[in-house]
């Protein structure tokens, strides 16, 4: 009986210890190589890297957070990961050109930019199946997404055409098309839901946009090639990497303010928040690494190699994305 006791409790400590240690796994996505990383991040050491569809450019999970969507871009398919460990649940082909993806926050709905195919899919979801409902084609080079708090419409970045486009998701119809800076990329809709955010890749800027009057309010000074966005979790600061200038820079979301710099080398690009605030990862889009940063001292304190051309990236323990 004491053997079967010490037995089982050897075994539920396993068990309490693989728990933790899947929730520090980060994914990160190595678009060049058509792989994925598994990186430890308690100890900065690669877990395992494997093949995936060609192209993996962006990923997020699902609303019910039991799974993590890789989109495949040129290999056409959503390959859906478990969130805490990488492992790879399943597999859904057919999905054609998902470069970015995202679901409207009542999660009835989900888009799929289809970069190189100059369109945008919009299917229903009913929490496991997607059902396309219409394709909807836009002018050149459809990039990132945003939605409004309502989930009536999603926003969508056009890098070609330097415009955003309003697709009204229930009659899947554009409401409306707008021009912008020069090669607009990441788009992030603030907490209280009034303005856009455009990181103007293109140039060293943020446009905030009042998407109802569509009408640009303030353009925000930003580092030269201005990209993508990610939310502090506080309601209160956004993030944007800038690629061309390798740093990363702080907004005040309330005064719509550039309050901070942090130096990051290599091309800065997806960016993901530990739970607690403290600690930021990026993907170093030019140097095949990613950056750990310690936000209190806005400093990088570890660089890690991974595959060529790492885009997204995500862990489970991670801050709310406003």
């Amino acid at each position: 009986m004491l053997r079967c006791l010490i037995r089982f409790s050897q075994v539920l400590l396993c068990m309490l210890l693989s728990a933790q240690a899947y929730a520090n796994v980060v994914v990160v996505l190595n678009s060049g190589d058509a792989t994925v990383s598994l990186l430890d991040q308690s100890t900065y050491k690669e877990i395992n890297t494997f093949s995936v569809g060609k192209e993996p450019h962006h990923l997020m999970a699902t609303p019910d957070n039991k799974s993590l969507i890789v989109a495949s871009a040129t290999g056409n398919q959503l390959i859906f990961l478990d969130p805490k460990t990488g492992e790879v649940q399943r597999k859904l082909r057919g999905i054609v050109d998902p470069y970015q993806i995202g679901f409207s926050p009542d999660q009835k709905w989900f888009v799929a930019n289809g970069l190189r195919l100059d369109r945008v899919d919009v299917y229903r979801y009913d929490g496991h199946d997607l059902q396309l409902v219409k394709r909807v084609p836009l002018a050149k080079t459809p990039s990132h997404i945003a939605f409004d708090a309502d989930s009536t419409t999603a926003f969508i970045t056009l890098q070609g055409s330097n415009e955003v486009s309003a697709i009204d998701l229930a009659t899947q119809q554009v409401k409306w098309t707008m021009p912008v800076g020069k090669l607009p990329a990441g788009i992030f809709m603030t907490p209280d839901n009034k303005h856009l955010m455009i990181g103007i890749m293109g140039r060293d800027y943020v446009q905030v946009i009042d998407w109802r009057t569509q009408k640009i309010v303030k353009t925000i000074k930003a580092g030269e090639g201005a990209h993508n966005f990610r939310a502090l979790g506080d309601k209160r600061h956004v993030f944007v990497s800038n690629r061309v200038s390798n740093t990363i820079n702080v907004i005040d979301l309330h005064t719509l303010e550039n309050v901070g710099t942090i130096a990051v080398p290599g091309g800065p690009d997806c960016m993901e928040i530990t739970e607690d605030g403290k600690t930021m990862w990026v993907t170093l889009r030019w140097i095949k690494k990613v950056a750990v940063i310690d936000l209190a001292t806005k400093k990088v304190v570890k660089i890690i190699p991974v595959g060529r051309s790492p885009h997204g990236i995500y862990f489970f323990n991670r801050a709310p994305d406003l």
